[in-house]
């Protein structure tokens, strides 16, 4: 399951990359990112609790997450790296920002290679929610803590 979404705010790129650069930062706006612990023996590594509601129930799933591309105010990509012998769904979250007339262009592409919920659209349906409120946090930490262009 891949998702894309796209946000234009009206801020610098410089602005916006503290927030989307390291995934201890993502707490702030993304309530599907819960709890981001940095792995202190692997650097630009984390441990990630991904949490959200369906319906009645929260589901839970914790992931090592590694920074695997960084290219400074432009993009940056964190995937699901392997503790342990077994197999692992792949997990990876590529966030790139791009100038636009009145800010910056802000996309994040949400990759799961996994099957669980995905087939019957449960999954999809939960992220799409959550996508849409993380917008809406990530405006509001914007307007708090950086200046415009």
């Amino acid at each position: 399951m891949r998702l894309v979404a796209d946000l234009e705010v009206p801020v610098s790129a410089v602005a916006v990359w503290p927030h989307v650069d390291s995934l201890d930062r993502y707490p702030a706006w993304m309530r599907l990112v819960h709890r981001v612990e940095p792995v202190e023996s692997v650097p630009h590594t984390w441990d990630v609790e991904l949490r959200a509601r369906v319906g009645p129930f929260t589901r839970s799933k914790r992931l090592r997450m590694e920074r695997t591309e960084y290219v400074p105010h432009e993009r940056v990509r964190f995937e699901r790296v392997g503790v342990d012998a077994r197999d692992h769904a792949e997990w990876t979250l590529t966030t790139t920002l791009a100038g636009v007339e009145d800010g910056t262009r802000v996309q994040a592409e949400l990759f799961y290679g996994g099957e669980l919920w995905a087939g019957d659209g449960i999954l999809r349906r939960v992220l799409d929610d959550e996508i849409r409120r993380a917008k809406t946090a990530l405006v509001s930490v914007l307007d708090e803590r950086s200046p415009t262009p």
